[in-house]
């Protein structure tokens, strides 16, 4: 059975229309429609879509300029793909030149061939016929998910390989792997637009990557940053938001969630877990710089501790060259895990943690008696109090007033440094590229073996999985380290 093709006359001379009627019900593939501008077409076009228009370049109301920016303003609409062809007289080339820069398909010069507007309407059923076949796969392709990977939470070195591995070892099991563009936000809307196929097979990729949507993830497997956007849903904390992810998760038949990220990533995934039936397999991988997760090391906080310690190295060099004091503010929201052992790996003078009791009067004292001071103060310091206070002060600048509290005159100059993002678009090493590897295989494995509610972790090389309701998301600090990262006042 051939299919119909839809196709809108748009032309304000009455004879030209019927005369171009006329000669297209001739080919019984056509359904023909009519507008005496373009004004009437959009009215027509609010009920049905056309595959074809064909539009004179100049008409009361509104011409082909005008109708054409309006059917493309919005790249993602149904209007975007309707294909146009544009008729114009042979005086108004110029204006038909332009409005085939600005993006329309074919034109015609009038009085039109018949055969030469066949011959381009040929042209325009292949062109039509080829979106709407890509149409078809996209959405049979989005219908439903089989595995989805769900990134939230900030940007951290190794989510980008993790991503990489993870479609890698399920593709081999002949799992199909989808990914949501912005974590939980994403979730929450669930149009098809808000979600990725992810492949890393080539072979698979050439096959699939003329449907929108179709991502090659081989090339993340080193990659910096978060292909798929990272980011905090904080409204996701709202139940009834949570029912609505709950919600696109069964209307998708998902078999299996895997969310990537960190301590809040994971009590969204537990929220969400509350609402979802236990026959949807769900796991959690730990990425996160400051390695929030109690029981295991975390993906990305090699490479954090690598550059955070590098950089407060070089605030050392230049603290001896200049005599000066430099209070550096890094991460470490609640644990400080990131800012000890950076201080740690550089020899700084101080860790500040969040809940770190410090005599301000010993500070003062010592940093006088020293040449010169590195201090690293964890971004979560005394964080409640300064929202108490509304204050703008970043923990480095309220450590300081702390200190300037003492009365105590300093007698060097204190440079006071915010946290820098750097750290987080750092290319992930080694070691966080291999903790990946190990992460997303174990989980390939835990999915493959019917479980579910797993954490993959590794601590001190040894593998281990911890069920969700054993998952510690406020890491501790050791007395012991936080001794030695103590060589101002001891």
């Amino acid at each position: 059975m051939t299919e119909k093709y839809r196709i809108l006359i748009v032309e304000n001379d009455e004879t030209v229309r019927k005369n171009c009627i006329a000669e297209l019900e001739k080919n019984e593939d056509y359904l023909l429609a009519e507008a005496t501008n373009g004004k009437e077409a959009l009215m027509i076009m609010e009920k049905i879509v056309p595959d074809i228009l064909i539009c004179h370049m100049k008409m009361p109301e509104m011409g082909a300029m005008e109708l054409y920016k309006c059917l493309k303003v919005d790249p993602g609409s149904a209007y975007s793909e309707v294909y146009f062809i544009v008729t114009a007289r042979v005086e108004e080339k110029e204006d038909v030149f332009q409005l085939m820069h600005e993006g329309a398909d074919d034109y015609l010069i009038r009085p039109v061939d018949p055969r030469e507007l066949e011959a381009k309407l040929k042209v325009g059923k292949r062109v039509t016929a080829k979106i709407k076949k890509v149409k078809f796969e996209q959405q049979m392709i989005f219908s439903q998910f089989d595995v989805l990977l769900i990134q939230d939470g900030g940007c951290a070195p190794g989510y980008n390989p993790v991503t990489a591995f993870i479609t890698h070892y399920l593709e081999n099991q002949g799992r199909e792997i989808y990914a949501s563009r912005e974590g939980f936000k994403s979730l929450v809307s669930g149009q098809d637009d808000d979600f990725l196929r992810l492949v890393y097979d080539p072979v698979l990729y050439k096959k699939l990557d003329h449907i929108p949507g179709v991502y090659h993830t081989a090339p993340l497997s080193e990659m910096r940053g978060a292909q798929l956007r990272s980011e905090r849903y904080r409204e996701f904390k709202d139940s009834t938001i949570v029912e609505k992810a709950a919600g696109v998760i069964q209307k998708k038949n998902v078999k299996g969630i895997i969310a990537v990220g960190g301590n809040g990533t994971f009590k969204g995934l537990w929220s969400l877990c509350q609402l979802m039936p236990t026959s949807i397999q769900a796991f959690f991988i730990p990425v996160t710089i400051d390695s929030d997760v109690y029981g295991t090391d975390c993906i990305g906080q090699h490479t954090g501790i690598e550059v955070g310690s590098e950089k407060i190295r070089s605030y050392m060099a230049d603290a001896r060259t200049h005599k000066r004091v430099y209070i550096i503010e890094m991460m470490g929201a609640q644990g400080g895990f990131h800012a000890l052992h950076s201080c740690l790996g550089a020899r700084a003078h101080l860790a500040v943690l969040p809940n770190s009791v410090i005599d301000y009067r010993k500070v003062a004292e010592a940093i006088n008696n020293r040449p010169e001071c590195v201090i690293v103060v964890a971004e979560g310091y005394k964080k409640e109090e300064r929202e108490a206070k509304e204050t703008k002060m970043n923990a480095a600048e309220y450590f300081y007033e702390g200190v300037k509290e003492t009365g105590i005159k300093i007698n060097k100059r204190v440079v006071c440094e915010p946290f820098s993002r750097d750290i987080r678009g750092a290319a992930p090493n080694n070691q966080d590229i291999t903790l990946a590897q190990r992460m997303a295989y174990n989980v390939a494995s835990y999915l493959s073996a019917g479980t579910s509610r797993l954490m993959p972790a590794v601590l001190s090389g040894r593998e281990h999985a911890i069920p969700f309701h054993m998952i510690k998301t406020d890491n501790e600090v050791p007395d012991d380290l936080l001794a030695l990262s103590n060589r101002l006042t001891k």
